[in-house]
Formats: structure tokens, sequence, C-alpha cells
């Protein structure tokens, strides 16, 4: 099927995604006002899926900015796919629609099109996004997934949100939803890592045989945020078989970068703080891979994260000891 620029994929419960979304989280940079200004201009360029979260700290002027471009007809509310996100010190069953009525209130919205746990890795209970124990170590808490999974069936009941999901789950957590006694609904997506390096074709195989999108970040590479991420990392727009494809086809390696997902059923999120950038980044509908370049593209994987987040590794639902 061709690939146009109000393309959409149809989600597990019959909801419909844009497949390609603009992200919002913004590095210790740039303000949250550019946040805002941001998503204004993507919204101006094309893009009608938002990605957000409430661990940004930005969903205030996010949900302004979708609302000034409601405001002044350049798109209705239904013409918006907004994605929240749940952060770890939210996993409790009784904080989870607490979560969800913060990110409505802030944004100004009646209801959001997705609601994800961001991380299954759980924090103590609390208003502190990253609560530390006596020896500066993260505070964990443990909730069962199942149990959590319920609170989210809930808020989607009473039409909160129109559709649920989760993000950095791996395979094996997925199937602990799936498996549960008395599952109402199953994730619409998994929102993972996914960019040339970590091509996620094993869990983009199991996610397909469940009818789960897979929706990857990180598709351009990533800020360099330390303690986050890995700064000897490659970075993907760098890399020389992605300019030698980009220079063939006349586009940027950020387009090919896009594409190559794409074109694989992934949806992809795309993030920029420059209007330019932001316009070009949209630009990934008037061409085509071919299967060799495909090929060479799936070549490069590595498994190789930005985001190993080892410093959650001793939680027991710690997403990345396993392959996949």
């Amino acid at each position: 099927m061709a690939l146009k620029p109000d393309s959409y994929v149809v989600l597990n419960d019959g909801h419909k995604m844009p497949v390609l979304g603009f992200g919002t989280f913004a590095p210790p940079t740039y303000t949250k006002e550019q946040a805002g200004e941001s998503t204004k201009v993507a919204i101006e360029v094309g893009y009608r899926h938002i990605d957000g979260s409430i661990m940004y700290g930005n969903e205030v002027q996010v949900g302004r900015a979708i609302n000034s471009k409601i405001a002044d007809g350049t798109v209705k509310r239904e013409d918006i796919f907004y994605t929240g996100k749940l952060w770890n010190n939210y996993h409790t069953p009784e904080r989870v629609r607490l979560a969800l009525e913060k990110s409505l209130r802030d944004m100004q919205l009646d209801y959001l099109d997705l609601f994800l746990f961001h991380t299954p890795v759980e924090f103590k209970p609390g208003d502190e996004l990253y609560p530390e124990d006596e020896n500066g170590k993260p505070f964990f808490h443990y909730t069962d997934i199942c149990d959590k999974w319920k609170a989210l069936e809930a808020c989607k009941d009473a039409g909160l949100v129109r559709s649920i999901g989760v993000s950095n789950f791996n395979r094996r957590q997925l199937e602990r939803i799936l498996n549960m006694p008395g599952l109402k609904y199953k994730p619409v997506c998994d929102q993972v890592e996914c960019h040339i390096y970590l091509n996620q074709n094993k869990l983009l195989e199991f996610c397909r045989s469940h009818d789960i999108v897979l929706v990857g970040f990180s598709v351009l590479g990533s800020s360099r945020l330390e303690n986050w991420i890995d700064q000897n990392a490659p970075g993907v727009l760098d890399n020389p078989v992605i300019n030698a494809i980009a220079k063939k086809v006349n586009r940027t390696p950020a387009q090919v970068a896009e594409r190559h997902l794409l074109q694989k059923g992934i949806v992809v999120l795309a993030k920029s703080f420059t209007p330019e950038r932001i316009k070009e980044n949209f630009q990934v509908f008037d061409f085509e891979l071919s299967e060799e370049d495909m090929k060479a593209l799936d070549g490069l994987n590595t498994n190789r994260r930005y985001l190993d987040l080892a410093v959650w590794s001793e939680h027991p639902d710690y997403p990345f000891h396993d392959e996949y």
C-alpha cells in the first residue's frame, strides 16, 4: 500500500493512528515554550499524531499549541491523535487514573487518543518523578503488571482515553498482559527505541502476530543526554550507508531513516525544534526505498541501544535483560 501524508494504521481496537508522529520531548537546552511552538509548526506542516508524556513536563504548552490550532481552524480535535504516557511514579492502580486526569487537565482536553505506560519500571508512588532512597539510588516499588493494566483498562471504560498501550516493554512483559486472566483490551502498541542499529525485527514479528503496532522513537538517533544515553554510540545520521542511499535518492539521511521504518510497517516518531527540519522530516511520502536499499539498512543492525537505563537494572521489571 502506498504511503501518503494521511496514511494511518488501524489499531486492534478499531481506532486509527497516523503513521508519522511528532515527538515533543525537549532536552534541557530547550524551553517548554519551544516545545509548544514546535508543536504548532508540526501541525501546520501536516503532522496529526503528537506524542507526549507527563515526564516531559511540557503538556501544558503542548496542549495550548494543539488547542490554538483547533481554535484557528487548522484542525478539528478529531483530526489530532495525541499520545500521553504515565511515568514510573504513577504505577499503583489507584494512581493510574490520577496520571491520566493530570494530563487531561494540563492539556485542556476531554480525552486522550492513547495512553501508555512509559516504562515497565515502577518508582515509589508520589509526586517526585525520580525518588531516591537513602543511598541516592532509584527508590523502586513493585506492582504486578496485570494489576496496573487493569487500572488502565478502567480508564478506557471511563471514556478518558480511546486506546491503551505500553512503551519500552519486552516480549515477555507483553505476554504477561496478553495471557492475563480476564483481559479486556490488548495493548494497541508498544513504543520502543528503533533505528538502523536497533531494528527490533524480532519484537516487530512478535507484535505483528498479536496485532500490536510497533511505534519507534529515536529513529533519527538520540539527544546525548548524560546519565541516560550511551555517549559512545554511533550516530544514525552519520552512517555512511544511510548517507550513500540519501545521496542516491536525493533525500536527507533523516528522511531515509524514517522511510526505512515506515516501509517495514513501523509507526515513526520524529523530533526536531527547527521549523525547516520539522517540515523536512514530514516529506517522506513522495519517494520509496528499493528492496536492495531496505536490505542494506537492515544489515546495519547491531542491537545497540542509545537508552539502556542501566541504573534501573535492579528492578524486577527492567526490560532490557532480555534480547527483545
